[in-house]
Protein backbone atom coordinates (compact mmCIF):
# COMPACT_ATOMS: atom_id res chain seq x y z
CA UNK A 1 0.00 0.00 0.00
CA UNK A 2 1.50 3.33 -0.97
CA UNK A 3 -1.37 5.48 -0.67
CA UNK A 4 -0.08 8.45 -3.16
CA UNK A 5 -2.26 10.68 -5.31
CA UNK A 6 -0.05 11.09 -8.47
CA UNK A 7 3.37 9.58 -9.93
CA UNK A 8 5.08 11.57 -12.56
CA UNK A 9 7.37 8.90 -14.42
CA UNK A 10 10.27 10.40 -16.20
CA UNK A 11 12.09 7.32 -18.40
CA UNK A 12 15.57 8.29 -19.98
CA UNK A 13 14.87 10.11 -23.59
CA UNK A 14 11.77 8.63 -24.00
CA UNK A 15 7.82 9.39 -23.77
CA UNK A 16 6.45 6.22 -24.49
CA UNK A 17 3.92 6.11 -21.61
CA UNK A 18 2.60 9.56 -23.02
CA UNK A 19 2.56 8.16 -26.98
CA UNK A 20 0.80 4.85 -25.75
CA UNK A 21 -1.80 6.52 -23.75
CA UNK A 22 -0.86 5.81 -20.17
CA UNK A 23 -0.98 9.42 -18.98
CA UNK A 24 -4.01 9.81 -16.80
CA UNK A 25 -6.16 8.42 -14.05
CA UNK A 26 -5.86 4.69 -13.50
CA UNK A 27 -7.78 2.85 -11.09
CA UNK A 28 -7.28 1.09 -8.68
CA UNK A 29 -5.49 -1.67 -9.92
CA UNK A 30 -2.23 0.18 -9.48
CA UNK A 31 -2.56 0.37 -6.01
CA UNK A 32 -3.81 -2.11 -3.08
CA UNK A 33 -5.75 0.33 -0.99
CA UNK A 34 -8.55 0.76 -3.74
CA UNK A 35 -7.22 4.58 -4.66
CA UNK A 36 -7.26 5.74 -7.84
CA UNK A 37 -3.71 7.35 -9.01
CA UNK A 38 -3.20 10.22 -11.72
CA UNK A 39 -0.20 9.04 -13.72
CA UNK A 40 1.74 11.98 -15.06
CA UNK A 41 4.61 11.06 -18.07
CA UNK A 42 7.55 13.38 -18.70
CA UNK A 43 11.63 12.70 -19.93
CA UNK A 44 14.34 12.27 -18.15
CA UNK A 45 17.10 14.03 -20.63
CA UNK A 46 20.07 12.07 -19.42
CA UNK A 47 23.21 12.90 -20.84
CA UNK A 48 26.56 11.96 -18.68
CA UNK A 49 26.38 14.41 -16.49
CA UNK A 50 23.28 17.59 -15.82
CA UNK A 51 20.46 15.44 -16.14
CA UNK A 52 16.94 17.23 -16.46
CA UNK A 53 13.51 15.89 -16.09
CA UNK A 54 11.07 18.04 -18.74
CA UNK A 55 7.65 18.07 -18.23
CA UNK A 56 4.67 19.07 -20.35
CA UNK A 57 6.26 18.46 -23.77
CA UNK A 58 4.95 16.24 -26.15
CA UNK A 59 8.64 15.54 -28.14
CA UNK A 60 11.22 13.53 -26.52
CA UNK A 61 14.66 15.13 -26.54
CA UNK A 62 17.80 13.89 -27.40
CA UNK A 63 20.62 16.20 -26.96
CA UNK A 64 23.64 14.04 -28.25
CA UNK A 65 24.81 17.08 -29.74
CA UNK A 66 24.78 18.92 -26.17
CA UNK A 67 27.07 17.02 -24.20
CA UNK A 68 27.88 19.39 -21.62
CA UNK A 69 25.75 22.05 -22.91
CA UNK A 70 22.33 21.80 -20.86
CA UNK A 71 20.85 25.25 -21.49
CA UNK A 72 20.60 23.72 -24.75
CA UNK A 73 17.85 21.34 -24.11
CA UNK A 74 16.13 23.90 -21.07
CA UNK A 75 15.97 26.06 -23.91
CA UNK A 76 13.77 22.94 -26.09
CA UNK A 77 12.06 22.36 -23.42
CA UNK A 78 10.72 25.46 -22.52
CA UNK A 79 10.40 26.26 -26.64
CA UNK A 80 7.60 22.99 -26.38
CA UNK A 81 5.76 25.09 -23.93
CA UNK A 82 7.23 22.75 -21.06
CA UNK A 83 9.25 23.25 -18.12
CA UNK A 84 12.23 20.85 -16.21
CA UNK A 85 13.50 20.25 -12.99
CA UNK A 86 17.19 19.30 -12.06
CA UNK A 87 17.47 16.28 -11.06
CA UNK A 88 19.61 14.55 -8.53
CA UNK A 89 22.28 17.56 -8.78
CA UNK A 90 24.65 16.30 -6.00
CA UNK A 91 24.62 12.59 -6.65
CA UNK A 92 28.18 10.90 -5.84
CA UNK A 93 27.34 7.37 -6.81
CA UNK A 94 28.96 4.61 -5.54
CA UNK A 95 32.08 3.64 -6.37
CA UNK A 96 32.87 0.17 -4.71
CA UNK A 97 29.49 -1.38 -6.45
CA UNK A 98 30.35 0.46 -9.92
CA UNK A 99 27.38 2.79 -9.56
CA UNK A 100 28.99 6.49 -11.23
CA UNK A 101 27.94 9.60 -10.51
CA UNK A 102 25.40 11.54 -11.54
CA UNK A 103 25.50 14.96 -10.45
CA UNK A 104 24.27 18.36 -12.09
CA UNK A 105 27.78 20.75 -12.81
CA UNK A 106 26.58 23.35 -15.08
CA UNK A 107 25.28 26.34 -12.57
CA UNK A 108 25.37 29.02 -15.17
CA UNK A 109 22.04 27.67 -17.12
CA UNK A 110 18.64 29.22 -17.01
CA UNK A 111 15.24 29.10 -17.39
CA UNK A 112 14.59 25.81 -15.04
CA UNK A 113 11.77 25.39 -12.74
CA UNK A 114 12.99 23.44 -9.70
CA UNK A 115 15.41 21.14 -8.56
CA UNK A 116 15.43 17.83 -6.33
CA UNK A 117 16.49 18.70 -3.23
CA UNK A 118 16.27 15.16 -1.88
CA UNK A 119 16.72 11.76 -3.93
CA UNK A 120 16.60 8.18 -2.26
CA UNK A 121 19.10 6.87 -4.68
CA UNK A 122 21.70 10.08 -3.79
CA UNK A 123 21.17 10.09 0.02
CA UNK A 124 21.23 6.00 -0.15
CA UNK A 125 24.08 5.24 -2.05
CA UNK A 126 26.26 8.08 -0.23
CA UNK A 127 26.21 5.25 2.70
CA UNK A 128 27.77 2.20 0.40
CA UNK A 129 31.48 2.72 1.38
CA UNK A 130 32.45 -0.83 2.44
CA UNK A 131 30.37 -3.83 2.40
CA UNK A 132 29.67 -4.08 5.82
CA UNK A 133 28.01 -0.49 5.41
CA UNK A 134 26.20 -2.18 2.29
CA UNK A 135 24.94 -4.58 3.94
CA UNK A 136 23.21 -2.69 6.76
CA UNK A 137 21.69 0.21 4.14
CA UNK A 138 20.43 -2.87 2.45
CA UNK A 139 18.22 -3.83 4.68
CA UNK A 140 17.52 -1.40 6.67
CA UNK A 141 17.67 1.31 4.46
CA UNK A 142 15.15 3.58 5.41
CA UNK A 143 16.89 4.14 8.84
CA UNK A 144 20.08 4.92 6.96
CA UNK A 145 18.59 7.84 5.17
CA UNK A 146 20.00 11.44 6.07
CA UNK A 147 18.09 13.49 4.76
CA UNK A 148 18.92 16.29 1.73
CA UNK A 149 22.60 17.12 1.31
CA UNK A 150 24.18 20.32 3.12
CA UNK A 151 25.63 21.56 -0.07
CA UNK A 152 22.10 20.84 -2.08
CA UNK A 153 19.76 22.59 0.34
CA UNK A 154 22.69 25.96 0.68
CA UNK A 155 23.11 25.98 -2.88
CA UNK A 156 18.70 25.84 -3.57
CA UNK A 157 18.41 28.49 -0.36
CA UNK A 158 21.10 30.92 -2.24
CA UNK A 159 19.58 30.38 -5.69
CA UNK A 160 15.95 31.28 -4.26
CA UNK A 161 17.26 34.86 -2.84
CA UNK A 162 17.38 35.82 -6.53
CA UNK A 163 14.03 34.10 -8.15
CA UNK A 164 11.52 30.88 -6.82
CA UNK A 165 13.24 27.69 -7.72
CA UNK A 166 10.91 24.98 -6.38
CA UNK A 167 12.78 21.76 -4.35
CA UNK A 168 10.80 18.62 -4.81
CA UNK A 169 11.92 15.12 -3.74
CA UNK A 170 12.45 12.04 -6.42
CA UNK A 171 13.34 8.10 -5.98
CA UNK A 172 15.09 7.75 -8.94
CA UNK A 173 14.25 4.23 -8.79
CA UNK A 174 14.76 1.46 -11.21
CA UNK A 175 14.36 -1.62 -9.56
CA UNK A 176 17.97 -2.37 -10.94
CA UNK A 177 19.48 -6.09 -10.15
CA UNK A 178 23.06 -6.16 -8.36
CA UNK A 179 24.60 -9.74 -7.75
CA UNK A 180 26.71 -9.58 -5.47
CA UNK A 181 28.54 -12.92 -4.17
CA UNK A 182 26.63 -15.42 -6.98
CA UNK A 183 23.60 -14.01 -5.51
CA UNK A 184 21.01 -11.20 -7.17
CA UNK A 185 19.88 -8.14 -5.00
CA UNK A 186 17.54 -5.65 -6.66
CA UNK A 187 17.46 -2.42 -5.31
CA UNK A 188 14.54 -1.12 -4.72
CA UNK A 189 11.38 -3.23 -5.25
CA UNK A 190 8.89 0.54 -6.00
CA UNK A 191 6.22 -0.67 -3.38
CA UNK A 192 9.17 0.44 -0.76
CA UNK A 193 10.36 3.65 -2.69
CA UNK A 194 6.98 4.83 -3.04
CA UNK A 195 6.98 5.00 0.39
CA UNK A 196 9.89 7.11 1.26
CA UNK A 197 10.49 10.35 -0.50
CA UNK A 198 7.36 12.07 -1.61
CA UNK A 199 6.47 15.74 -3.26
CA UNK A 200 3.31 16.64 -1.93
CA UNK A 201 1.49 19.58 -3.31
CA UNK A 202 -0.71 22.63 -2.48
CA UNK A 203 -3.53 22.39 -4.91
CA UNK A 204 -5.42 25.85 -5.57
CA UNK A 205 -8.89 23.32 -6.32
CA UNK A 206 -9.62 19.86 -5.51
CA UNK A 207 -8.81 17.10 -8.51
CA UNK A 208 -12.12 16.73 -11.06
CA UNK A 209 -10.68 13.50 -12.38
CA UNK A 210 -10.23 14.94 -15.63
CA UNK A 211 -6.71 13.68 -16.76
CA UNK A 212 -5.75 17.52 -18.48
CA UNK A 213 -7.27 19.73 -16.30
CA UNK A 214 -5.22 17.42 -13.16
CA UNK A 215 -2.19 17.09 -15.03
CA UNK A 216 -2.10 21.15 -15.00
CA UNK A 217 -3.35 21.33 -11.55
CA UNK A 218 -0.10 19.66 -10.48
CA UNK A 219 2.09 21.08 -13.30
CA UNK A 220 0.75 24.83 -11.81
CA UNK A 221 1.50 23.75 -7.68
CA UNK A 222 4.87 23.14 -8.64
CA UNK A 223 5.81 26.37 -10.71
CA UNK A 224 3.83 27.96 -7.98
CA UNK A 225 6.57 26.14 -5.16
CA UNK A 226 3.35 25.27 -3.17
CA UNK A 227 5.28 22.05 -2.21
CA UNK A 228 6.64 20.14 0.29
CA UNK A 229 8.73 17.07 0.69
CA UNK A 230 8.56 14.28 2.92
CA UNK A 231 10.43 10.99 3.82
CA UNK A 232 7.07 8.94 4.92
CA UNK A 233 8.64 5.37 5.68
CA UNK A 234 8.14 6.18 9.64
CA UNK A 235 4.77 8.81 9.17
CA UNK A 236 2.42 10.51 7.08
CA UNK A 237 3.51 14.29 6.37
CA UNK A 238 0.20 14.93 5.66
CA UNK A 239 -1.22 17.52 7.69
CA UNK A 240 1.45 19.48 7.85
CA UNK A 241 1.29 23.23 7.45
CA UNK A 242 3.59 26.05 7.09
CA UNK A 243 2.48 30.07 6.78
CA UNK A 244 2.93 33.50 7.56
CA UNK A 245 0.24 35.78 9.15
CA UNK A 246 -0.69 38.78 10.46
CA UNK A 247 -4.75 40.71 11.24
CA UNK A 248 -5.00 40.89 7.52
CA UNK A 249 -3.96 38.26 5.56
CA UNK A 250 -2.38 34.37 5.17
CA UNK A 251 0.18 33.71 3.10
CA UNK A 252 1.48 29.74 2.41
CA UNK A 253 4.11 28.00 0.83
CA UNK A 254 5.49 29.20 -2.17
CA UNK A 255 3.52 32.74 -1.66
CA UNK A 256 5.25 36.09 -1.06
CA UNK A 257 4.51 37.94 2.26
CA UNK A 258 4.60 42.11 2.59
CA UNK A 259 6.04 43.19 6.15
CA UNK A 260 4.34 45.80 7.52
CA UNK A 261 4.70 47.59 10.90
CA UNK A 262 2.55 45.49 12.34
CA UNK A 263 2.99 41.67 14.24
CA UNK A 264 3.94 38.88 11.65
CA UNK A 265 3.78 34.93 12.87
CA UNK A 266 5.43 32.04 11.22
CA UNK A 267 2.76 29.17 11.61
CA UNK A 268 3.97 25.71 11.48
CA UNK A 269 2.17 22.71 12.63
CA UNK A 270 3.20 19.12 12.01
CA UNK A 271 1.09 15.81 12.20
CA UNK A 272 2.98 14.46 15.50
CA UNK A 273 5.26 16.23 17.81
CA UNK A 274 9.26 16.65 16.34
CA UNK A 275 11.19 19.08 15.99
CA UNK A 276 10.72 22.16 14.11
CA UNK A 277 13.30 24.22 12.43
CA UNK A 278 12.66 27.80 10.87
CA UNK A 279 15.27 28.14 8.43
CA UNK A 280 15.89 32.07 7.04
CA UNK A 281 18.18 32.60 4.18
CA UNK A 282 19.92 29.80 4.96
CA UNK A 283 20.27 29.86 8.37
CA UNK A 284 18.53 28.30 11.60
CA UNK A 285 17.28 31.12 13.55
CA UNK A 286 14.78 29.05 15.48
CA UNK A 287 13.58 25.53 16.68
CA UNK A 288 11.57 23.90 18.95
CA UNK A 289 11.18 20.39 20.38
CA UNK A 290 6.64 20.72 19.64
CA UNK A 291 3.63 19.92 17.43
CA UNK A 292 3.21 23.36 16.37
CA UNK A 293 5.39 26.57 16.14
CA UNK A 294 4.10 30.29 16.31
CA UNK A 295 7.09 32.13 15.61
CA UNK A 296 7.03 36.29 15.44
CA UNK A 297 9.02 37.32 12.37
CA UNK A 298 10.35 40.88 12.19
CA UNK A 299 13.19 41.04 9.02
CA UNK A 300 12.73 40.13 5.44
CA UNK A 301 14.16 37.13 3.58
CA UNK A 302 13.18 33.85 2.40
CA UNK A 303 11.65 31.34 5.20
CA UNK A 304 11.11 27.56 4.85
CA UNK A 305 10.39 24.54 7.46
CA UNK A 306 12.11 21.86 8.73
CA UNK A 307 11.11 19.12 10.46
CA UNK A 308 12.34 15.76 12.58
CA UNK A 309 10.22 13.32 14.15
CA UNK A 310 11.98 10.26 16.59
CA UNK A 311 12.65 7.07 14.94
CA UNK A 312 13.90 4.50 17.92
CA UNK A 313 14.71 7.62 20.16
CA UNK A 314 16.74 9.50 17.67
CA UNK A 315 15.31 12.43 15.37
CA UNK A 316 15.70 11.55 11.94
CA UNK A 317 14.62 14.09 8.92
CA UNK A 318 10.84 14.27 7.67
CA UNK A 319 9.61 17.37 6.05
CA UNK A 320 11.54 20.07 4.03
CA UNK A 321 9.13 22.80 2.80
CA UNK A 322 9.23 25.00 0.15
CA UNK A 323 9.76 29.09 0.93
CA UNK A 324 7.65 31.99 1.93
CA UNK A 325 9.63 35.14 0.63
CA UNK A 326 8.99 38.14 3.02
CA UNK A 327 9.29 41.45 1.73
CA UNK A 328 9.05 45.11 2.78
Amino acid sequence: MTGIDFIMLTDHFRLDAKRDGHEGWHGPVLQAHGKDVLLIAGEEISPRYNHYLAFDINEPIVPKRYEGKPQKYIDMVNRQGGFGIIAHPDHEGAGLFGVKPFPWIDWSVKGYTGMSIWDLQTDWQEKLKNYPSAILSYFFPSHCLSGPKETTLKRWDELNKDARVTGIGEIDNHNAKRRLFGLNFYIFNFRYAFRTIRTHILTERPFTKKDSEDIHIVYQAIKDGRVYVAHEYWHSAKGFSFAIEDDEKEVAIGGEFILKDKPAFIKVKIPVSGLIKIIQNGEKVYETANKECNLEIKEKGIYRVEAYHKVLGKYKPWIYSNHINVIK
